[in-house]
């Protein structure tokens, strides 16, 4: 990878009240000349927050008398210098803030290209440049995707907790103990001749100790298939019970058709709804009765039951019509619902059975749903985490600490069958150097173009 400058967005495409862009590298301060003039570069202060016009570059070719100020403005934004290594690449950064136009973004970078030998920035080279750099680890850096990418609370602040160093810490304490017993081992082996016999019981013990440390971390991994997945919530219960507009309510828009013919809901609908937890997806279903009308609608409900299989958390929702009339509803006598939901209780004067996971609910009047969404919240994102624990997200982490683990087991067996002191330090220097392959202490080219390329082009 060169040094050159580079340059990006740093904020998705689209409009917005304010978007960002991301300059990095040795020719900063010939941007900021070249966009703001020689006197904004002057003046100029590290971590500043600074007003400006920002301006097409001069061509090469223009004359003494013509300046700065008579080339077309770009936009009125604001702007901050990094100064490195006090950045996050460690080299000069420079931040600006344009409005959030799509045209006023593309022209900005186009002018900012101009300049010397910038050039757009790949995938994740930011963040590239701040490992490179020792701003951050590489166990760090890759938790820099967890970070933007986390999907409710629990995962951003293990995202958090990861970028804080809590693995790296981990790692480092693991690795000086297997530098200690390394240490020690390589000692044994220089002088075999003139020592008594080594303690291979301490040594056990001292391995095994290591040995939970790597198991335990191995334990914690939890794969991006599961925790890109959102949880998923299902209403269902007989038809016209107030399922749709009880999606609605929850949603606090009008996303999914109602009406008071049974049957209009043919199809189950997904959408995404965010609770204090983070989000969800949330699934209307067709209702399901204890007879099909026809064809269409025996499929409907197959649809429904299919759907309900995959559901984290089923809520039935029960408009009383069939307790009424004395029966219960087929989606009850099938499905064993995680709350029951009365709906409709601005309607009708209903007193809930004893069920402790019951609750009256109105769409219309509002009544019930903050506490239905406290309980959904409550169930969906469970969290009995202390400040401490963490989880790994990576795949290359993990089959580090695999590699590692499988270094010390072979250690083990040596300890036990065939205790020779050389091929002992020769296991625990692989073990230590699988485990500082984790923090990128170790690392190829291939490996961080792996985990780099992956990133969006800002960061």
């Amino acid at each position: 990878m060169d040094s050159r400058t580079i340059v990006a967005p740093m904020t998705p495409a689209g409009v917005s009240a304010v978007a960002a862009v991301r300059v990095s590298g040795p020719e900063v301060r010939d941007v900021v000349r070249a966009l703001f003039g020689e006197a904004a570069l002057a003046g100029i202060k590290p971590r500043e927050v600074r007003l400006g016009t920002a301006r097409y570059p001069r061509p090469a070719d223009a004359g003494q008398g013509e300046s700065l100020a008579a080339a077309p403005a770009i936009d009125s934004l604001v702007y901050v210098f990094f100064e490195g290594p006090n950045s996050y690449t460690g080299e000069d950064v420079l931040e600006l803030y344009p409005h959030g136009n799509p045209l006023i973004v593309r022209e900005l970078i186009r002018a900012i290209r101009e300049v010397g030998s910038v050039r757009l920035a790949e995938p994740g080279e930011f963040t590239r440049r701040a490992f490179l750099n020792g701003k951050m680890d590489l166990a760090q850096a890759e938790s820099v995707a967890d970070v933007i990418h986390s999907a409710n609370l629990s995962e951003l602040r293990n995202a958090h907790r990861l970028l804080g160093g809590a693995l790296s810490k981990k790692v480092a304490s693991l690795a000086a103990q297997i530098k200690d017993i390394s240490a020690r081992l390589e000692l044994d082996v220089d002088f075999a001749e003139e020592e008594a016999d080594p303690d291979y019981a301490a040594w056990g013990d001292k391995i095994s100790l290591i040995r939970e440390g790597v198991a335990d971390m191995l334990k914690s991994f939890k794969g991006a298939a599961s925790l890109r997945r959102l949880p998923l919530a299902v209403l269902y219960g007989a038809p016209n019970a107030g399922k749709s507009s009880l999606a609605n309510a929850l949603l606090g828009e009008d996303r999914i058709l109602v009406s008071d013919i049974p049957g209009t809901t043919r199809d189950f609908v997904e959408v995404r709804l965010f609770l204090d937890g983070g989000e969800i997806r949330l699934v209307d279903t067709a209702g399901i009765a204890e007879h099909a009308t026809d064809k269409l609608d025996a499929l409907s409900m197959e649809k429904s039951r299919e759907i309900l299989e995959e559901a984290d958390l089923k809520i039935l929702v029960d408009a009383g019509e069939d307790e009424a009339r004395g029966t219960r509803p087929e989606a009850r006598e099938n499905v064993r619902p995680d709350f029951i939901v009365h709906s409709k209780c601005d309607l009708r004067a209903v007193s809930c059975p004893n069920e402790a996971n019951a609750l009256r609910v109105s769409s219309k009047t509002g009544e019930g749903l903050a506490e239905l969404k406290r309980m959904m919240n409550s169930a969906l994102f469970k969290s009995d985490e202390s400040a401490e624990d963490f989880w790994i997200t990576s795949e290359r982490e993990k089959a580090c600490l695999e590699d590692a683990l499988a270094g010390i087991d072979r250690a083990l067996d040596l300890i036990r069958t065939n205790p020779a002191v050389e091929l002992l330090a020769f296991e625990m220097q692989l073990v230590r150097r699988a485990l500082q392959s984790i923090v990128g202490e170790i690392s190829s080219e291939d490996i961080l173009q792996s985990i780099f390329a992956g990133f969006c082009i800002g960061k």
